[in-house]
């Protein structure tokens, strides 16, 4: 007989501070990647922090996280970087490049930390513009993460602007050009001057992957979604109407594509740890 091997994955999906929505609908991202790990039958912990992330990464090989504010501690990305690299994968969904803020004089966005988990992760969140539509295009369309999308795929979706941290390392595999929504003066007053922005002065990176050790790091910018109960008490301060319920980028057969591609990828080559 054959043997079977089994894989697990530990699910991170939560607000800051404990009990907050933090402006995203964590429960039903969390549903959705529940229902894509049990279509491949693997099995999963789940988690609203990294607080108790050294009782779960021993037995997983796959991270797979979904945070608004919650990011792991200087000591857990220890952790977290010894477990990539006895091969462990962790796959980081949308604000999971952000995590501790602060609050800047004169403006309602706050500025990001820089911490520990950025230089892990490959990527810190500067900020973004209201959510639009607009055209994600695939730089790497051989990966595994990226097949069956083409060349470019269309997505409502808030366009992130994030830095990275290890550019030279990481596989690009996703970027977008924001047109007019990409003229978003926020960040120079946040950041002095916008980190996000390629060579080309238009480019931003959505997507990348990046090895560490014998395992892997996959970032996707794209996620987005709330509900009404997560936008309470919430003021945009860009003078754009959010609609109460915002799914996009979850109703998007690409969005979906990428996540399985990338779940299937990660534990295909992702031996037990």
């Amino acid at each position: 007989m054959a043997n079977i091997v089994q894989y697990r994955a530990h699910v991170v999906a939560g607000g800051f501070p404990p009990g907050s929505s933090a402006g995203h609908d964590h429960d039903y991202a969390r549903l959705r990647l529940l229902t894509l790990l049990a279509e491949r039958q693997i099995p999963a912990s789940v988690a609203n922090d990294f607080a108790d992330m050294e009782k779960w990464l021993p037995v997983s090989q796959l991270l797979v996280t979904y945070v608004a504010g919650p990011y792991p501690s200087a000591e857990q990305c220890t952790q977290l970087k010894s477990w990539l690299e006895a091969g462990g994968h962790w796959l980081a969904l949308h604000g999971t490049s952000g995590g501790r803020a602060e609050r800047v004089e004169g403006l309602t966005q706050r500025r990001t930390v820089r911490t520990e988990h950025h230089a892990l992760l490959g990527s810190m969140f500067l900020t973004h513009p209201p959510a639009c539509r607009f055209r994600v295009d695939v730089r790497d369309a051989e990966h595994p993460v990226t097949q069956g999308l083409g060349k470019s795929f269309e997505v409502e979706d808030e366009p992130y602007f994030i830095e990275l941290q290890a550019p030279a390392p990481a596989q690009i595999l996703l970027t977008a050009d924001y047109g007019a929504a990409g003229r978003w003066p926020v960040v120079e007053k946040l950041y002095g001057t916008d980190t996000s922005v390629q060579s080309d002065g238009k480019t931003r990176v959505l997507g990348y992957t990046r090895q560490v050790g014998g395992g892997n790091v996959t970032y996707l910018a794209l996620g987005h979604c709330h509900n009404p109960y997560s936008r309470m008490g919430r003021a945009s301060g860009t003078g754009s109407e959010q609609p109460a319920t915002f799914r996009g980028p979850w109703e998007s057969g690409a969005f979906s594509t990428l996540l399985s591609n990338a779940i299937a990828w990660a534990t295909a080559q992702s031996p037990p740890v």
